[in-house]
């Protein structure tokens, strides 16, 4: 007759599970559920190497100082690198308020590359943004960036030839759109029409509670992530990754996202054209 023996279960095992479930739900009791969002990937940290390309992009002198003010909140040089951006690219920031990100995506690509910023006419009240806008524009650093003011209804907004940009990045600004009642299958076919195949369409804004749909877009200036998923990839687009490495878990996701600047729960998406 054969012997067998019963196994002990490993109780560090178990615990260990136990304890990352019980993080979880604490995690998701507070608003932060992206462990259990549909369509999304698994969320992967900080990338443990920042190119050069990018790091001297952030750290040069010249920057202004008022967007150096705006980097510890904002993670620039992680964020640029999870999304690829590299020299002699040819990207787009698309809705580029005062162009912070474009400064930063002018530099990394350098002179071989190309930028596209992109702005709707500014009403009367945003006039200030605008010429903050256009003055940073005329910065001899900034030469190889091209303005584009055209208003979103119109289908060549960004007024790039089809197939010609590798990445095209929004950031903190898709929720403005979604709360302006944009057409955001408008938006995100036209960034799909002008992407390359691979291209990288990046996405980051402000974490509203899940669940939420678009109900805090106006108010809070926050959406829910789910939301900007299910509209992106509808266009065509595959996520390919997330980050967490502008992630707050402290942040509840019910505050006005301008009461503590640069302290939001915000995520972070690559979405891939096929």
């Amino acid at each position: 007759m054969s012997s067998f023996s019963i196994r002990k279960p490993d109780t560090s095992s178990l615990r260990a599970i136990l304890a990352a479930l019980v993080l979880a739900v604490i995690a998701c009791l507070h608003g932060d559920c992206s462990f259990a969002q549909a369509g999304s990937p698994a969320e992967v940290g900080a990338p443990t190497e920042i190119p050069p390309a990018i790091a001297l992009a952030v750290s040069s002198p010249d920057r202004p100082a008022q967007d150096k003010a705006l980097d510890a909140g904002r993670k620039p040089e992680q964020v640029m690198a999870f999304f690829g951006i590299a020299p002699g690219m040819q990207v787009a920031d698309l809705f580029a308020g005062r162009g912070y990100e474009t400064e930063i995506l002018s530099r990394i690509v350098g002179p071989t590359g190309k930028v596209y910023s992109q702005n709707p006419p500014f009403p009367l009240k945003f006039k200030q943004v605008g010429d903050n806008w256009h003055k940073r524009l005329a910065e001899p650093a900034l030469s190889n960036v091209v303005a584009i003011q055209k208003p979103l209804t119109n289908p060549d907004f960004l007024s790039v030839s089809p197939g010609s940009l590798d990445a095209v990045l929004i950031v903190l600004n898709y929720h403005d759109l979604v709360g302006f009642k944009t057409d955001m299958s408008v938006i995100n076919g036209a960034v799909f029409k002008a992407l390359k195949s691979a291209g990288v369409y990046g996405i980051v804004d402000h974490s509203a509670q899940n669940g939420s749909g678009i109900r805090d877009v106006s108010t809070l200036h926050r959406i829910d992530e789910s939301v900007v998923i299910d509209q992106v990839q509808k266009t065509g687009f595959k996520l390919a990754a997330a980050s967490n490495v502008l992630r707050h878990p402290e942040d509840d996701r019910t505050w006005y996202v301008f009461a503590h600047r640069g302290e939001t729960d915000r995520f972070v998406l690559k979405f891939v054209k096929p």
